[in-house]
């Protein structure tokens, strides 16, 4: 993108975005319904604003700048924001179809899927680690591990970190990403919308089909790095229905360690596989007897079947980092989402 060259629409557009949705609503409220359109539409086409780009616009613009300049990422997704606080949700969702009714759509993610690990490796390693892992939240697990584990060491743990934090990704960025991946294959299948899953769930589905080194070398760096965000993904890679993957010897041998008590809660809403799992695992008589604490059991609140879940965990964790059981191996892979 090439300053000189810029509309008079593009530069407000592009203006608006380095100051932030507030700011750019307040500026925004002056505009009519026809302007803002002008003014959107190019808005939903600049989808990062460069370094270079935001200091030219500050200094043309820096008669108005109030304060807070930080943002640079633009987009469909940043026009509804600041519309919505200049006009109301009505007339920015009027205002947001005309301009770019399928913003909501992903394109050319099917044919991302369609790549080959390395393929995507060699076009995206250049690429923020945010980039990455935007890239990664479309990808079923088995390719997306394939991918973790091409990166160099340094840049896995960070791609995991940003995956693990993701809440929300561009629609826009990941279009621009996935047009620009899908010029170097074959169109040869219908394009299809894909959906994004990001956040704790999906960082941890990828570090459980990981191998066991690479996943706790991978948590141990996420956790020094970010520890509450490690800890949630540690909580769900170790997840109490992950027990069903178990070898029989190694779910008694977890069984052994637990309290009944505790057993029977955890077990109040478990899936009926873990259950018969579970009821396989001790003797004829001790199954008898836990089958009929379960049923005894009156409404349970969440949080104390996920006590109870927590405490069976940690003997997994326990026996787990001592080698005594293994959770690499027995279910099939997910995918994200």
């Amino acid at each position: 993108m090439d300053y000189a060259t810029l509309t008079k629409s593009q530069k407000i557009a592009a203006f608006l975005i380095v100051i932030g949705p507030e700011a750019a609503a307040e500026v925004m409220r002056h505009f009519d319904n026809a302007q803002l359109e002008l003014i959107c539409r190019e808005m939903t086409d600049l989808h990062v604003i460069e370094g270079s780009i935001r200091q030219n616009l500050l200094d043309e613009f820096s008669g108005v700048v109030s304060s807070g300049v930080g943002a640079v990422l633009g987009g469909a997704e940043y026009a509804q924001v600041a519309l919505e606080r200049a006009k109301g949700d009505y007339t920015a969702s009027m205002i947001l179809n005309r301009v770019a009714p399928a913003s909501r759509m992903v394109e050319g993610g099917e044919d991302i899927r369609q790549m080959d690990a390395r393929q995507i490796v060699n076009l995206v390693k250049s690429e923020q680690p945010q980039t990455i892992a935007f890239i990664m939240s479309y990808l079923e697990i088995p390719k997306a591990a394939e991918i973790i584990l091409l990166l160099p060491p340094e840049l896995r743990e960070e791609v995991v970190e940003r995956l693990g934090g993701m809440e929300e990704t561009s629609r826009d960025i990941v279009n621009k990403i996935a047009k620009n991946l899908s010029r170097h294959l074959d169109k040869k299948n219908p394009q299809q919308g894909l959906h994004r899953s990001g956040g704790v769930k999906s960082a941890a589905d990828l570090l459980n089909f990981l191998d066991k080194d690479t996943r706790n070398t991978l948590l141990s760096r996420i956790e020094e790095r970010n520890a509450p965000l490690g800890a949630a993904i540690r909580k769900k890679v170790f997840s109490f229905d992950d027990l069903v993957r178990l070898q029989a010897v190694e779910l008694q041998r977890v069984l052994r360690e637990v309290d009944m008590a505790d057993l029977a809660i955890a077990l109040k809403t478990a899936k009926e596989a873990l259950v018969t799992a579970v009821l396989g695992s001790i003797s004829k008589r001790a199954a008898e007897g836990l089958k009929d604490d379960i049923s005894m059991l009156g409404p349970l609140k969440a949080k104390d079947i996920e006590a109870a879940q927590d405490k069976v965990m940690q003997v997994v964790r326990k026996l787990e980092e001592a080698e005594e059981i293994s959770l690499d191996g027995g279910g099939e892979p997910s995918a994200f989402g």
